[in-house]
């Protein structure tokens, strides 16, 4: 039987929906019956090619949102200006490498205020718009299972940064707070909730790279008990996790090892942890999972990456298959997914991998799931 097949949540949007995005991003009017309709027929369209390629458990890519973390701008209160811009450590160390990124549009560039007033919700509508588009295009195409992303409190801490709150840990916690409603409304819903936390390894490199690993670490751990705290009484066997060390094509040698990250992702408050084994900085890293088997808890699902997002090389399905193996070997066929290293549309409009590309990709990752033997 074959390994069933997801991805992390983003996926290429259209000129139509990008441009409906960017006008509410630079606030211009635009008519919101209309800026709807467009949403319903995208998430209907995405959902119909998500299962043409095979996959098993969709999501609406993200299509309403401008990002997957600074989109909790438009959905709560106080934020506003703009929050310091940090630059990826390993892109300092290569600034000719930089500098090509940015004058190739390869750095995307969005509103991104700061914390400067008490967050909270503005009201659940917009999620709620999200979740009904979802289930009816999940209906129509004859669906079973979906997932939605939300922000984890520390990826909000680490790119819409505190100016109000006495402390980071304040902010943490209000943010923990703002956020638990959204992550049950999803599900109640009836859908998986895809929780993306990035910043237990990206921010490492982002926002914290002035510090040791250890010292790192202590704060990563900090975040994973906001998260606790969000996510307290929801069933964890409906909950997916995402760690990632930054979307986009660079060295990423600044990156923390997946060995110093592995006890603070084993003890996640989800059943599913998403997290790249693809790309070649943590492509060998599965080898981690084989050395700590011992350490993986007995109700954890892998669902690694076994698809690059930042390359337009079409993994051969064979190779898909191989990469999956090494897991399976490792807690076995009923615990393991097929997944995306991370999304193929983090920021609406930008995307390092062509449209159509993505969705080969995502047909070969369904193909290779079938070859695992």
């Amino acid at each position: 039987m074959s390994l069933d097949a997801t991805h992390v949540g983003s996926l290429p949007r259209s000129q139509d929906v990008v441009d409906f995005l960017f006008a509410r991003e630079r606030g211009e009017d635009y008519d919101v019956a209309a800026f709807d309709t467009c949403m319903d027929a995208a998430v209907l369209d995405i959902v119909g090619r998500q299962k043409d390629a095979g996959v098993d458990i969709v999501s609406d890519g993200e299509t309403s949102k401008i990002s997957y973390a600074t989109y909790v701008k438009d959905r709560y209160t106080g934020f506003a200006g703009d929050s310091p811009r940090n630059a990826p450590a390993d892109l300092k160390l290569y600034p000719t490498f930089l500098e090509r990124l940015a004058r190739g549009g390869g750095t995307p560039t969005y509103s991104r205020p700061q914390c400067v007033g008490p967050v909270a919700s503005k009201s659940h509508d917009e999620l709620n718009k999200d979740i009904a588009r979802l289930k009816a295009a999940m209906s129509h195409h004859g669906i079973g299972r979906a997932f939605v992303n939300a922000a984890s409190p520390g990826v909000v801490s680490l790119f819409l940064q505190n100016a109000y709150y006495q402390t980071r840990e304040r902010y943490l916690q209000a943010l923990a707070e703002a956020l638990r409603d959204e992550y049950r409304i999803i599900i109640e819903a009836g859908l998986d909730l895809q929780v993306d936390c990035p910043d237990l390894a990206l921010s490492r490199h982002m926002l914290f790279h002035h510090l040791s690993d250890a010292e790192f670490l202590e704060i990563a751990a900090r975040h994973i008990e906001a998260l606790e705290y969000a996510l307290a009484g929801l069933p964890r066997e409906r909950i997916r996790l995402h760690i990632c060390w930054g979307n986009y094509e660079g060295p990423h040698v600044c990156d923390i090892d997946m060995a110093k990250v592995f006890p603070l992702l084993m003890r996640a408050p989800a059943r599913y942890l998403l997290f790249e084994a693809a790309n070649p900085r943590h492509g060998h890293e599965w080898a981690v999972f084989q050395e700590r088997a011992g350490e993986i808890p007995d109700d954890k699902v892998l669902v690694p990456g076994v698809v690059d997002t930042t390359t337009n090389f079409v993994e051969h399905p064979d190779l898909v298959a191989q990469r999956l193996g090494r897991f399976t070997r490792i807690v076995g066929r009923d615990r393991v997914i097929a997944g995306s290293d991370c999304g193929f549309g983090t920021f609406a409009g930008f995307g390092a991998v062509d449209p159509e590309i993505a969705w080969a990709k995502l047909a070969t990752l369904k193909e290779g799931a079938r070859r695992v033997a």
